[in-house]
């Protein structure tokens, strides 16, 4: 019994995965034998004006920083935008720690 169902499971899922030669004509019965081209999208996409998404960071500027889990008032130090890093100097600390620029929130 347990041989007949895994290979009726079996049959089953290679039969799924046969690819199938059914026709995709259109359901108002129009069928034609040359495939109907799509409109190919545009090559380049239009230019539009993209917000900065990253705030703009420098040295001296007030921010809150995200480090290990918690959020710490702190000043920014140093900014990296090419690896992405801030060295920034947490109040209340002596050594500065440097974070990613998404850790990174500024105060308003």
């Amino acid at each position: 019994m347990k041989k007949i169902f895994v290979l009726a499971l079996l049959s089953l899922s290679l039969a799924a995965c046969e690819p199938s030669n059914t026709d995709n004509s259109n359901a108002n019965g129009t069928s034609s034998s040359s495939p109907i081209a799509a409109t190919p999208a545009p090559a380049s996409p239009t230019p539009e004006a993209v917000a900065s998404v990253k705030p703009q960071l420098k040295a001296g500027d007030k921010v809150k920083v995200t480090i290990n889990g918690s959020t710490a008032e702190a000043t920014v130090v140093s900014v990296d935008e090419k690896a992405g890093k801030v060295t920034v100097k947490i109040a209340g600390q002596k050594e500065e720690k440097t974070v990613a620029i998404g850790d990174v929130v500024t105060e308003k």
